[in-house]
């Protein structure tokens, strides 16, 4: 069987232009959109900044004036695409909801996310690559992430309460899992689908992997007999 299709595939964002405006706020967000492109399909050793002034619009001398070198802006468009991630989260208003649906809609978001952003998937690859050095020295991604934990712990406290989920579960580690469920299916997509000889990109495809994940990871929630 020929592999057609598989995930994810990385989608190119299109250049933004900002045709003239002075405004450093939106020359910030069109650098930022560019870099985050640029380094997704090519890497921080690959990516060019004369190509991330082309896909902005905006001169290069402003890429070095708003963000300094390359591999600082390498460190923003990493803390850009976590911080969008982490706002998203943020608007499911998960402590407002029942724990097992709380749960069940922070995993279903976490899946559909990586769907929508193969980009943040490569970034990651890539700074995974080079051991973590930009994340490691960023306090911004390091504080965006507490929050988070504790709305696990939050959430997870709740759920034990209730009798739904299990007494012994540690938030960073459900993080980790949840995130790993999802995770690895898109960041090794192509050799999935070439050692299974499936394509694992299709809709259909992609929609069972989104039931499974949902189901596997909240029966790993519900207490043990």
């Amino acid at each position: 069987m020929t592999v057609s299709r598989p995930a994810p595939m990385l989608k190119s964002n299109p250049p933004v232009r900002l045709k003239g405006q002075r405004d450093p706020e939106a020359t910030q967000r069109a650098l930022l959109a560019a870099a985050v492109a640029e380094f997704a399909e090519k890497g921080l050793a690959g990516a060019r900044i004369d190509e991330i002034a082309r896909r902005s619009g905006v001169n290069k001398q402003l890429v070095y004036h708003h963000f300094g070198n390359k591999d600082d802006l390498y460190q923003a468009a990493l803390e850009q695409v976590y911080a969008e991630i982490r706002t998203h989260e943020r608007e499911l208003k998960l402590g407002d909801l029942p724990p097992l649906a709380a749960m069940e809609k922070l995993v279903g978001f976490s899946f559909d996310y990586l769907v929508e952003h193969p980009e943040f998937i490569a970034l990651l690859n890539d700074e995974n690559r080079q051991s973590a050095p930009h994340v490691g020295r960023s306090k911004r991604l390091q504080d965006m992430h507490s929050p988070l934990i504790q709305l696990l712990q939050e959430t997870l406290d709740r759920g034990a309460r209730e009798g739904v989920f299990r007494t012994d579960l540690d938030p960073l580690n459900i993080y980790i899992s949840l995130a790993a469920l999802s995770y690895f299916y898109f960041s090794n997509g192509r050799t999935l689908s070439a050692i299974f000889d499936s394509d694992l990109g299709t809709a259909k495809a992609v929609a069972a992997r989104r039931r499974h994940v949902v189901a596997f990871a909240l029966g790993a929630l519900r207490p043990l007999d």
